[in-house]
């Protein structure tokens, strides 16, 4: 069987998003493999750049804002790799001006699904919008990776794509790194892992935390645009807030945090509740998606509340802070093979018609949802 011998990816920054951090575990994997990756990315700098592994060839696109992506044919168009591999939802988009481009000659399009497919936080026109466009998924891309058997039925429901053009596989996990420390820990703290973004919610666990029990400082690692309004909501609701921005190995924090909480309006598989639950540390998130459930697959290991639910969130902090509060055994996460399954399906996709959505379009689309005894898993969906 061919092998994919050059793999092609691209992001729009390294400013520390769970996707790209995401992205550059597996292409380590891949070169670990011996296989050729190349990165396009608009701006090489960021808090990220220090994971680039060793092998990664970069090109730079020269700009911070996504317009920088639409340079992504030209340069597949020169270099000529025989897979390219979308990391995550926010960049189909991308895939599909791709795909406009390049027509015929457009290598296999492997896209992972990193968000919720249905988002509670679009109005309903906004909603029928995005519908729409998941419709049409499966004409401009060949295969989607889901990282769990309930993001695979939410793929099936809302782009109605054949069963065999999906699968199943965990993110890597997160790596201990040597030699790592993260200043500004204090003793005892609740602790958020996120970007300073407004999908993330941080607001609402500002507001509970002047309401719970025993007052401790909220850590948050992480950056972005919401730091400055974050701080000044902070100020007035008299909370000590410390946000300590990016963190290289955020496990450091969550070994001796009280608890992680995530407060998220929406996401796809959030890795900051594996990662707590591997070292464990027992969470709180809002159902911001159908993954949650999966992951928080016990009472022993957190609690879900519902996202606009501030009274359930106070609750479950409180539970948690008490004396008599049980924290979790360690759950291992899966994904250790993530980067070699991918690499099965990469190679499976190197012979003949090798791109169903250039073959098949829309006539790929059943007419009803798949069951998901149909799922062609390739790895575990869940701890």
């Amino acid at each position: 069987m061919d092998r994919a011998k050059h793999i092609f990816t691209y992001a729009e920054t390294l400013d520390g998003g769970g996707v790209e951090r995401a992205q550059l575990r597996l292409a380590r994997g891949w070169i670990e493999a011996g296989r050729r990756v190349t990165l396009a990315v608009g701006c090489t700098g960021g808090p990220l750049a220090a994971e680039i592994p060793v092998g990664l060839e970069v090109i730079p696109l020269g700009g911070r804002t996504f317009r920088s992506l639409f340079a992504v044919p030209a340069i597949i168009r020169k270099i000529k790799p025989d897979i390219i591999f979308c990391p995550g939802s926010y960049y189909t988009s991308i895939a599909l001006w791709t795909r406009l481009r390049l027509g015929s000659s457009c290598p296999p399009f492997i896209c992972k699904v990193s968000n919720a497919m249905r988002r509670g936080d679009h109005p309903p026109l906004f909603a029928l919008g995005h519908s729409a466009w998941l419709r049409t998924h499966p004409w401009f891309i060949d295969h989607i990776i889901a990282m769990t058997e309930a993001s695979a039925r939410d793929v099936f429901e809302t782009t109605r794509i054949d069963s065999s053009r999906v699968r199943i596989i965990a993110n890597p996990p997160a790596m201990p790194l040597p030699g790592s420390t993260i200043e500004g820990l204090p003793e005892r703290y609740i602790l958020g892992v996120g970007r300073l973004v407004r999908q993330k919610r941080w607001d609402r666990l500002l507001d509970a935390m002047p309401r719970i029990a025993e007052p401790l400082p909220l850590v948050i690692l992480g950056e972005g645009e919401e730091r400055a309004a974050m701080e000044a909501r902070a100020r007035s609701l008299g909370v000590d807030l410390r946000l300590l921005g990016h963190a290289p190995d955020p496990l450091l924090a969550m070994r001796s945090a009280e608890l992680l909480v995530l407060t998220s309006d929406y996401e796809g598989v959030p890795g900051v509740l594996r990662e707590a639950l591997s070292v464990g540390t027992p969470v709180v998130t809002t159902d911001s998606s159908p993954a949650v459930r999966e992951i928080v697959s016990s009472a022993r290991f957190g609690t879900i509340v519902e996202t606009y639910d501030g009274d359930a969130l106070v609750r479950a902090l409180n539970a948690w802070l008490r004396p008599d509060a049980i924290r979790p055994k360690p759950v291992l996460p899966p994904g250790a093979d993530s980067p070699l399954r991918y690499l099965e399906l990469f190679d499976s996709l190197m012979s003949g018609a090798h791109s169903p959505a250039r073959r098949l379009g829309r006539r790929a689309v059943p007419d009803t949802p798949l069951p998901p005894t149909e799922v062609a898993a390739t790895g575990p969906a869940a701890p």
